[in-house]
């Protein structure tokens, strides 16, 4: 199969990644000290991030930065007020008193933020999607390794129980052979979406020229800041934001490592607002093994799209409905032909927490790693993956091509227009090193 990659290279980047585990930190840290932190971005999901290692004793918040200063005023308000602020994060990175950053600024500013920390000796915690193009999230990767520095990604079901156990159970071939597995970003965004706004002078408290860094200079427009920014293609997607999640859920519960092949398909077709990436999008995944992912983006209807739950495991005796907190395995019976019999007995399964704990669970293992520099539960090379699968999706779209991938190279093989897209030039003066 065209892209095919063998197991024994998967092997060689698995042993790369645990090689971690070996490795001993410039600032090595004792099992009861306190981890200094610094957070760039600290709108939304930043605030959020904040919550959770706020939950943690051994977590001390040093200073904070956004380019927003009602934003980074607020937030040094609820972090207690004794924490510095800043507005540039390079700031952060002159500091001798810190151990890590916690990045959750826009998708545009990730793989810049996340390498430069590297390379000034800090561990990092960088929120998903990993990168904005593929070549960003493999200079990630490259960075980490480099420096020896611990980089988890907020895929933080990889920090979840129940996740672990689903994987071990579709992984022991408990509901047959996975064929197809789905999953959706369900949001009814019709008529209105984001809205329509007039270029406007940004306002006094935001840097915006900041803000916009590596990516085109453009005038402001309220409905990408502070949120809104992911409906825009240059900074992010929905595809990404959410796909990532799902499509990382998958992998893992199904030991797949990369895609052979990727198509989708889509447009706007029902809201009408200035956004740049579709309301309809539906994106299939092939894997070399013999199953299929498939990744729904519905922002035209929000009723379900599955029976129950996040994710759906179509196997050939039973399929699986999970979600954070629980799984249900629904037998299959044989269709035609075949004997009608329920192949295996129905299961529920279910784990107590919610959503904020989960991402205090993978704060925890951050914390962790920084202390015994072990792998973490989402470490670069494992985001990285999952990245990838968003965006060559978003390439598939913008080239309305279906792509063959080489996982082992990491380029598309049968289309040149479309490899032109894995990585773009930045905006002077930003580089990444």
């Amino acid at each position: 199969m065209p892209g095919k990659v063998s197991r024994r290279t998967f092997t060689k980047a698995g042993a790369a990644a645990m090689g971690l585990a070996a490795v001993s930190a410039s600032r090595v840290l004792g099992a009861n000290e306190k981890v200094r932190l610094g957070f760039i971005g600290v709108a939304n999901r930043g605030g959020q991030l904040m919550d959770a290692f706020r939950e943690h004793a051994d977590a001390e918040f040093v200073v904070l930065c956004d380019v927003d200063r009602n934003i980074l005023a607020a937030a040094a308000k609820k972090a207690g007020g004794a924490v510095e602020t800043c507005s540039d994060f390079r700031k952060l990175y002159e500091r001798k008193d810190l151990n890590a950053v916690v990045i959750a600024t826009p998708d545009h500013w990730h793989a810049i933020q996340t390498v430069d920390a590297c390379e000034a000796g800090l561990d990092v915690y960088v929120e998903k999607p990993l990168s904005i193009t593929v070549k960003e999230g493999r200079r990630m990767v490259e960075a980490a390794r480099r420096k020896k520095r611990i980089v988890q990604v907020g895929l933080h079901r990889r920090s979840s129980p129940l996740y672990a156990d689903l994987a071990k159970l579709i992984g022991g071939g408990k509901i047959g052979k996975v064929t197809v597995a789905r999953c959706y970003r369900l949001s009814n965004m019709h008529p209105a979406g984001i809205g329509k706004c007039d270029a406007a002078k940004p306002p006094a408290h935001l840097d915006w020229d900041m803000w916009l860094g590596p990516r085109p200079a453009r005038p402001y427009q309220e409905n990408i800041h502070p949120y809104k920014f992911r409906w825009w293609h240059l900074y992010s997607s929905q595809m990404a934001n959410w796909g990532v999640h799902y499509l990382d859920a998958i992998r893992w519960a199904t030991g797949e490592q990369a895609p052979v092949s990727v198509c989708a398909m889509g447009g706007r077709f029902a809201v009408d607002d200035d956004r740049t990436v579709p309301d309809t999008m539906e994106a299939v995944f092939e894997f070399p093994s013999g199953r299929l992912a498939v990744f729904g983006q519905y922002e035209g209807s929000g009723n379900p799209a599955l029976a129950s739950g996040e994710v759906e495991f179509r196997g050939t005796q039973g399929t699986i409905y999970s979600s954070e907190r629980t799984f249900q395995i629904v037998p299959e019976r044989g269709g035609q032909f075949q004997d009608r019999e329920p192949r295996m007995k129905p299961e529920t399964v279910s784990v107590k927490g919610s959503n904020q704990g989960l991402t205090a669970l993978h704060a925890r293992d951050f914390l962790d790693c920084v202390k015994s520099r072990k792998a973490p539960h989402a470490d670069v090379e494992i985001g990285h993956r999952s990245t990838t699968l968003a965006l060559l999706a978003n390439i598939s779209l913008a080239t309305r091509q279906r792509l063959e991938w080489d996982a082992a190279t990491e380029t598309i093989t049968n289309s040149p227009d479309a490899n032109k897209l894995l990585h773009y030039d930045y905006r002077k003066p930003w580089v990444l090193r």
